[in-house]
């Protein structure tokens, strides 16, 4: 039998229990998930195990269960190394195509993609997240003082007391994951019965920010700034500045013409703002540095620890080399958003520009960070992409852009028999680099003036801003020894170099996918460029090639819902041009 099934709470299974009138189980709004081993096989009816051990009172007993259960929650953020079809989401955008053209990420730009031939479809997967925020914020104790003798006790109450604002603030981060994708969501604000599931409604979009911001507001006065130097001394986990982070984030997406069509100036106020309160609160350090697989980077505000793995690099090692498969191969398009080193813009038109294309001592530095070229160095060997090398076309899986993915790679990894190595990705979800960039877009919208500072009113309240939108940018840029930009600068130029600034920073962590949408630029990325590279005796010539020209409609610019989501409750709004 099924008692009091209320209490019943997802885990890190994955499975769940759905509920209606004519089925057992059904695909619906994530309700409720239950541990594998109280599933028992049979067609038509669940049976849960009873026993103590699978008992709310037994996983909140002590303090490390509440702390397995607070992990469980954490096991639902993902990072962007290979969540969508086994690779990137920045191949869906024009900064990179998939070497392999037999990969499913096509189907966002094939015109394939529908309510029923869906992709990244992360809505079940989220509401389970949500779903697990709320049975821990539910169930965890204030307390447990028949262990107060325990040398530990003390350190203990501290993270126990400190793990719902950290709950609070994922789950906030799962509504916005969601949110960005759908549009129309519903709150998960508590658990729900199976009596409400299929007849909950969706809120505004307005109205969804408005509770995600609160809860950030609610959890950054109590969240700790740093776990360094506690008593367990634990990275990876949600702090002051994540929930800071994420809330400047969202107000910059509302704020975007995407989600602001009528270009309001407050929005991008209260954006400038959050960043601006991140800003200065000066936690974090904007220094030249490694930004990924770095725990310990100074600019790192979050990200997530995976675990010691080779995957990523068996994805994206060049063809030609050990074990490499190819994989995420950047374009010519995101080549060319890199200044050249002098600070000048790349001119396709410029002779010399050409010819100093794929020498990186004359390109800003994050060009040979993030990609691998013809004639760069990778382990030992340098790289040869033209038709041809060792690591161009014709062989199969060859980049068709000439180029190959060095940001987050591990060059280090090894796949010689007898001499394999592995190790840990670090992915970062928010940085403070963002932030500054997040601040410079938001203030300069807001008052169409790249110089800005003075004080100006924000919800009623005067506010001061002292650094400047072209401040904040030059800030990102001149960390690595790149000129800043002029201070002679028009507010439409000055949205063009952001916008470059921010895609070269931020390549490959997620960043372009969303901003192409909430930016309404998607009809301005459907023609990909690659490079043709021919090496006659030494003399390398290069040719500007069209490698994929994608389709594009403005109803991309959010996801669809499943049509089976709409069939179990039909109060969801379907977005527009997917009916």
């Amino acid at each position: 039998s099924i008692q009091d099934i209320r209490r019943l709470a997802p885990i890190r299974s994955g499975l769940t229990l759905f509920f209606n009138s004519i089925q057992t189980m059904k695909r619906i709004f994530y309700l409720f998930a239950v541990p594998l081993m109280t599933l028992v096989a049979c067609s038509d009816f669940l049976e849960l195990d009873e026993s103590e051990y699978h008992t709310v009172k037994y996983q909140f007993s002590t303090f490390r269960r509440v702390k397995q259960n607070a992990t469980n929650v954490y096991g639902y953020v993902r990072d962007g190394l290979a969540d969508v079809e086994d690779t990137m989401l920045d191949v869906a955008s024009d900064d990179a195509v998939y070497a392999w053209e037999t990969s499913n990420i096509k189907r966002f730009y094939d015109g394939s993609w529908s309510p029923i031939n869906l992709i990244d479809d992360r809505w079940d997967n989220l509401y389970e997240a949500i779903a697990a925020a709320n049975y821990f914020l539910e169930n965890c104790p204030e307390d447990f003082p028949d262990a107060k003798y325990q040398d530990s006790y003390e350190e203990d109450l501290k993270q126990l007391r400190n793990y719902p604002y950290e709950i609070r603030a994922l789950r906030a981060y799962f509504h916005f994951e969601l949110l960005k994708r759908y549009n129309s969501i519903i709150l998960g604000k508590h658990s729900f019965t199976k009596e409400e599931v299929n007849d909950l409604k969706p809120v505004s979009y307005a109205e969804a920010v408005g509770w995600i911001v609160s809860e950030c507001d609610a959890v950054i006065p109590v969240l700790p700034t740093t776990y360094s130097g506690s008593y367990y001394g634990e990275v990876g986990r949600v702090t002051r500045g994540m929930a800071q982070a994420l809330k400047a984030r969202v107000l910059l997406y509302a704020a975007s013409p995407l989600n602001n069509p009528g270009n309001d100036k407050l929005p991008y106020l209260k954006a400038a703002l959050a960043a601006k309160e991140l800003i200065d609160s000066d936690i974090y350090e904007l220094i030249d540095e490694q930004t990924t697989n770095n725990a310990s980077a100074q600019g790192l505000i979050f990200g997530k620890l995976c675990p010691l793995s080779s995957n990523f690099e068996t994805a994206n090692f060049p063809i030609g080399y050990e074990g490499g498969n190819s994989g995420v191969c950047p374009s010519q398009n995101l080549a060319e958003a890199f200044d050249m080193r002098n600070g000048k813009s790349f001119n396709c038109n410029d002779v010399g520009h050409w010819r100093n294309q794929l020498n990186a001592s004359m390109r800003d530095p994050r060009f040979a960070k993030t990609l691998l070229y013809n004639g760069a160095q990778f382990k030992d060997q340098y790289i040869q992409s033209y038709i041809g090398g060792r690591n161009g076309q014709p062989l199969d899986g060859a980049s068709p852009t000439s180029y190959y993915l060095y940001k987050h790679i591990q060059e280090e990894t090894s796949f010689v028999a007898g001499n394999e190595t592995y190790f840990q990705h670090v992915y970062p979800l928010f940085r403070y680099a963002e932030v500054f960039l997040n601040y410079a877009e938001a203030l300069s919208a807001a008052t169409r003036d790249a110089l800005f500072t003075g004080t100006i009113d924000v919800d009623g309240k005067p506010v001061e801003f002292t650094l400047s939108p072209l401040k904040a940018l030059n800030a990102v840029r001149t960390r690595y020894g790149m000129p800043a930009l002029t201070s002679v600068i028009n507010y439409e130029s000055f949205e063009d170099r952001l916008r470059r600034e921010r895609r070269v920073e931020l390549a490959f962590e997620g960043h372009r996918f969303w901003d192409l949408r909430r930016w309404k630029i998607g009809s301005q990325t459907t023609r990909i460029y690659g490079l043709e590279i021919t090496n006659s005796n030494g003399v390398i010539s290069l040719t500007r090639k069209l490698i994929q020209e994608r389709i594009w409609q403005d109803k991309m610019y959010f996801y669809p819902i499943a049509q089976t989501e709409r069939y179990n409750n039909r109060n969801l709004i379907q977005n527009i041009g997917w009916n």
